[in-house]
């Protein structure tokens, strides 16, 4: 029980002891408990290590995605490689990795879950998720392997004030006004009150769910040192969950304010990070972007007008598999007089129109020069931007050279990732960056690629997530635009480019 951990004062224990009573009347974040239990025995099996989490992860539909996506993803898999068992993930990722990943994704179900009784306790979730996706980010660019542990410290590292505001709402308003009135932060009052600090209430339910002494370690507060100070991978995850929290209290409103104290933030644990300040920036914004989109309530996420955009857009993709079938079907009755370039041009305005691209692009392959280009294109500011669209056939480790070697449909959600974006090729960053999730369609004909069609959407659209209905009908229209081309015994690239 929380009440077990054993404060410095009487005043404390009696906090603690107040704390596990209301824990058991509500239920300890219900289904969490059980959950760590879970995980945590797979990530300490000894002989059945790996099916022990392979068995955990199968037990949850929403992890068995996040797994793999993990897995196939360009941080840990090689282009090319695909991975679609959870038992080769679990080899490809690690038990500690995959560990760490179910624990931060039971903690922001089980938050989501549990915060709708009252906004402030809401508010502090959002605040300890918003913490993750901060750390995250950093974690891809310092590339640290202590990512997915930095990610869940960094989440728990405000637990404290999660569980005060959850269990004992009447406590914290009584500590808020103690704290304004005296002019100091609620973490600055809270052992005057409850005779016991904020952090020391995260660690004593932390240590009541049975959580690992790493991760224990890792939530706690650390003050930034002298720049080039050696530090260890303990101290480095305490610093980055310690950061990342705090940038979340200052990004919660999206103002002026908050951005100066992000960027004073930057400038005091930069050293430490092994991270130069304006990388550090970077980061955090590919965060906001994140969070601006996973979060409901957070000024940040301007919460009213993302959702009627959302909306418009749910409407919008429903509507897009009657264009696909409609353009499949247009397609089909001109399949045996329509050369292949119109083929090209209809399956391009087709995708266009049925998936609300925000740009598409034809690109063909040019045998003589050696060169892939773009050669017709729909959306705003497309037509100016042919010319920079090409790059050599050479085969290069890229993701557009990988689905033309596997010809295979590739999906990616999110090419901001830093990760992932630092292996886009120049030509996609110069022209089609403003992108946040793309699609590639390779047309291959006789076995040789012969050019492919390209889709995105930008920051504008809420995260897209492409069906297996989708999907099977963007491969119906490939292997339509590949007959034309099979028939006629050429290549896209010479008929589209006369």
């Amino acid at each position: 029980m929380i009440s077990s951990y054993k404060a410095a004062t009487a005043l404390g224990n009696r906090t603690l002891s107040e704390l596990g009573d209301c824990t058991r009347r509500r239920g300890d974040m219900p289904g969490f408990a059980k959950a760590i239990t879970a995980i945590l025995g797979a990530m300490r099996g000894e002989d059945e290590q790996e099916f022990n989490m392979t068995r955990t992860v199968l037990s949850d539909p929403v992890l068995t995605q996040k797994v793999l996506r993990l897995a196939n993803s360009g941080m840990y898999s090689a282009f090319g490689q695909h991975v679609n068992t959870v038992s080769k993930a679990v080899l490809v990722l690690g038990t500690e990795a995959i560990g760490h990943l179910a624990l931060g994704l039971k903690l922001i179900e089980e938050l989501a879950a549990t915060s709708t009784d009252t906004t402030v306790a809401h508010i502090e979730m959002e605040k300890a998720v918003l913490a993750g996706l901060v750390a995250q980010q950093i974690a891809y660019t310092a590339e640290s392997r202590h990512g997915e542990e930095a990610v869940v410290c960094s989440m728990l590292h405000t637990l404290g004030r999660m569980m005060l505001t959850y269990y004992m709402p009447e406590r914290w308003n009584e500590l808020q006004r103690l704290a304004d009135e005296s002019g100091r932060t609620v973490e600055a009052a809270a052992p005057e009150l409850l005779g016991v600090s904020l952090e020391e209430v995260g660690h004593a339910a932390a240590a009541h769910w049975g959580l690992p002494k790493s991760l224990l370690n890792g939530m706690r507060t650390l003050a930034p040192v002298e720049a080039g100070e050696e530090i260890s991978p303990a101290d480095w995850i305490a610093a980055l969950s310690t950061m990342a929290a705090r940038c979340a209290e200052s990004l919660w409103h999206d103002d002026a304010d908050g951005a100066e104290k992000v960027r004073q933030l930057t400038e005091s644990y930069a050293g430490m990070l092994g991270v130069e300040a304006p990388n550090l920036i970077h980061a955090i914004e590919q965060a906001k972007v994140i969070a601006a989109n996973d979060l409901s309530i957070a000024p940040l996420s301007r919460p009213a007008e993302r959702r009627a955009k959302a909306l418009a857009k749910t409407r919008q993709r429903a509507a897009g598999n009657k264009i696909l079938l409609s353009g499949l079907s247009d397609m089909r009755d001109v399949l045996d007089s329509a050369s292949p370039g119109q083929m090209v041009q209809i399956a391009l305005e087709t995708v266009y129109k049925g998936l609300d691209f925000s740009r598409a692009v034809a690109f063909v392959r040019n045998r003589k020069e050696n060169k892939y280009a773009a050669k017709i294109s729909f959306g705003e500011g497309t037509r100016e931007l042919l010319a920079a669209m090409t790059f050599d056939d050479a085969y290069e480790p890229n993701v557009f050279h990988a689905a033309l070697n596997s010809d295979r449909v590739i999906f990616i959600e999110n090419a901001h990732d830093a990760k992932f974006s630092a292996k886009l090729p120049l030509w996609w960053r110069s022209s089609l960056a403003e992108a946040r999730s793309f699609v590639i369609l390779p047309l291959s004909a006789n076995g040789q690629p012969a050019g492919f069609l390209y889709g995105d959407w930008d920051e504008s659209f809420p995260p897209i997530q492409l069906s297996q209905t989708e999907f099977s009908l963007l491969n119906d229209m490939r292997a339509m635009v590949v007959r034309a081309v099979e028939r006629r015994h050429g290549v896209v690239s010479e008929v589209v480019a006369r």
